[in-house]
């Protein structure tokens, strides 16, 4: 088996959740840095990190990094990289995506060009052509510029980690799935325990929920670009990883999990999205106004995603929103309660400083990530 290093992009401000799924799965981290960790696995790391990974965006196989100041410096040493172990002489590559901070190179188009050019000569010596049809699989290649470090990879993943393949009914600005799934990993919340999200949307939080409480694999059904890589990634190993992840779902899970919207159209979308997750038994849905949000039972978790105004219209209605939210968790007796929003305010018209406050990147928008603890449970007596 070969070793390889990989890259895992995630939300700023979720690395250490990415680090601890990866290191679950048994691989070595070799590097954390801002909205990105790096591992070292076999093939079957390709497989196993796309399937099972909750809080990734994507899984890149690192090519190589080097220093580069000047375009000449790029191409030259983007023309010494081993394309060939990776792209046979009718691969499809391209630079998908340029990315530079800090850099002195920074223009994305430029950066795309010169690369696709060096390694168009790197293959050009190898196979022998002085032209490449480009007609077998896909070999798209994303680059991270830092500091004048330049970092290359393969992505393996395609479509992002993101789009699990259940949310075929979306309001507008759903959260995505990575992130929702990242949030309750934040939380002690465990399947054993109650968890109710009153601005429920499509369903994203509760069905991640109810994915984890049934041990379901995020990316187990759908495809991923490395699929067809056969000369890089073995058959055997995907059907592996498959197998592996459909033996650990755990179908006879018992679990209490709500989603509340105000929109009936949301409550629907939400029904249809978590069937197709293969999760609607383990989750119950409903209209309800988060005014009348109530449980009968204590050391329940409140975690959702509520509206913070990305439009003007809404953002009069944010201080009573957010009052209302603050008087029914404080009727919830005993329940933890965790908020992610852009809301300057929340603190204030919630009516009580959040335990802890974690600054989370959603895309461009810097969100903060509420924090309220309610007590442990009393242990169980055997």
């Amino acid at each position: 088996m070969s070793e390889f290093e990989y890259i895992a992009p995630c939300h700023f401000g979720l690395e250490a959740i990415l680090k601890r799924e990866i290191g679950d799965l048994g691989y070595e981290i070799t590097e954390v840095e801002d909205g990105r960790v790096s591992f070292k696995g076999d093939e079957a790391a390709i497989c196993r990190a796309n399937i099972f990974l909750r809080s990734a965006e994507r899984i890149l196989l690192k090519v190589g990094s080097f220093t580069a100041t000047t375009y000449d410096e790029l191409f030259e040493a983007t023309k010494a990289l081993p394309w060939e172990a990776y792209i046979p002489e009718n691969g499809k590559f391209w630079v998908t995506k340029a990315a530079s901070v800090k850099s002195k190179l920074f223009s994305p188009s430029d950066i795309q060009s010169i690369m696709k050019k060096a390694m168009v000569e790197r293959l050009k010596g190898v196979y022998h052509m002085t032209w490449f049809p480009e007609d077998g699989e896909s070999f798209p290649i994303r680059v991270f510029l830092k500091k004048d470090v330049v970092t290359v990879g393969l992505d393996t993943t395609g479509e992002s980690l993101h789009k699990r393949g259940y949310r075929k009914f979306t309001p507008k600005a759903p959260i995505a799935e990575n992130l929702a799934a990242a949030l309750i990993m934040l939380t002690p919340w465990k399947q054993d325990r109650i968890l109710v999200d009153p601005f429920c949307g499509s369903g994203t939080i509760p069905i991640e929920a109810a994915m984890m409480a049934a041990n379901m694999a995020p990316g187990m059904n759908r495809e991923f670009t490395a699929e067809t890589w056969a000369h890089l990634i073995p058959k055997k190993a995907w059907y592996q990883a498959g197998e592996e992840a459909v033996s650990l779902i755990r179908n006879d899970v018992d679990t209490d999990i709500q989603g509340y919207d105000l929109d009936p159209e949301c409550v629907e979308m939400a029904r249809k999205n978590a069937a197709l997750a293969g999760v609607d038994h383990l989750i119950h849905f409903q209209r309800r106004p988060m005014a009348e949000l109530s449980h009968p039972k204590k050391y329940g978790f409140i975690i959702t995603n509520p509206p913070y105004g990305e439009r003007l219209e809404e953002k009069k209605d944010l201080p009573a929103l957010y009052r209302t939210l603050g008087e029914r968790y404080r009727m919830l007796d005993s329940w933890s309660m965790y908020i992610i929003t852009a809301y300057e305010q929340t603190e204030k018209d919630i009516g009580k400083k959040a335990d802890k406050n974690r600054k989370i990147y959603n895309g461009m928008m810097k969100t903060y990530f509420y924090q309220y603890m309610g007590p442990k449970p009393p242990r169980r007596s055997n």
